[in-house]
């Protein structure tokens, strides 16, 4: 009986320790379509993932990345309290991916958004809604 106890536990602890070991994987679908004009939509769907509803980078994806989403209602406070709009849309559309994130965990949203057809006018229009949503998140 002691033996059998002394197995339990020490499997109990070796499958402890391999559930600490198991890296979270983000799963990886196509982008769905949402509504160009909706930045808030647009947010939740696009970006919620690893920034979080509320934008502050603790998204349900977070703990997967090489590297902490960015803690998206600070951008003004470390920009001397204006919105660094510019810095935002080239990030969006991926012309800044290596100077503000040093990797690829972040979708290039500009290449995404021109797959969904419409134009390069809905893929600006998709690209400043998003940007203006991330302004209206900033704290005060």
């Amino acid at each position: 009986m002691r033996l059998l106890v002394t197995v339990a536990a020490s499997l109990a602890l070796a499958t402890a320790g391999l559930a600490q070991d198991k890296k979270t994987e983000i799963k990886k679908v196509p982008a769905q379509y949402s509504n160009p004009a909706s930045g808030p939509e647009m947010f939740k769907q696009y970006c919620a993932a690893c920034h979080g509803v509320d934008g502050k980078g603790t998204g349900p994806a977070a703990a997967a990345l090489k590297k902490t989403p960015a803690d998206l209602t600070l951008l003004s406070a470390k920009n001397n309290g204006k919105f660094p709009a510019l810095k935002v849309i080239n990030t969006i559309q991926g012309a800044d991916i290596a100077a503000s994130h040093g990797s690829r965990d972040m979708p290039i949203w500009g290449d995404i958004f021109r797959s969904f057809g419409g134009g390069q006018m809905i893929t600006e229009m998709r690209v400043k809604n998003l940007s203006s949503h991330i302004e209206s998140i900033q704290q005060k």
